[in-house]
């Protein structure tokens, strides 16, 4: 990618995180003040930066690099989790928009 994203509208917020919530994780809602790691066509809120302490830092706006289970097409795309924290195009997913992809990574706007 010849420009960089990184830095773009950045948004995160701290979350109680359920059991298996790592780095890495997308995650998604699963209780009051709580996120959870993202099962198979699970619509994630966003990624988890870091676990400290029982609670997971999420970055749920602006830039973010993920990786993929193929090359996905520039432009908005409906997106969700493959159960093993990649994104994967899915008709029931949430609209983000596709700004960079490769065959094994795919940087979106949330």
């Amino acid at each position: 990618m010849k420009t960089n994203m990184r830095g773009f509208n950045e948004n995160v917020a701290t979350f109680e995180a359920a059991s298996g919530v790592t780095e890495g994780s997308l995650v998604k809602m699963s209780d009051d003040d709580k996120v959870a790691k993202c099962g198979s066509n699970d619509i994630f809120c966003g990624v988890c930066l870091n676990v400290r302490d029982g609670y997971a830092a999420v970055q749920l706006t602006g830039y973010v690099e993920l990786p993929a289970t193929e090359k996905i097409a520039v432009g908005y795309k409906k997106l969700a989790s493959n159960g093993s924290d990649k994104a994967i195009v899915y008709a029931s997913g949430r609209e983000l928009l596709v700004v960079d992809s490769t065959t094994s990574t795919v940087g979106v706007i949330l």
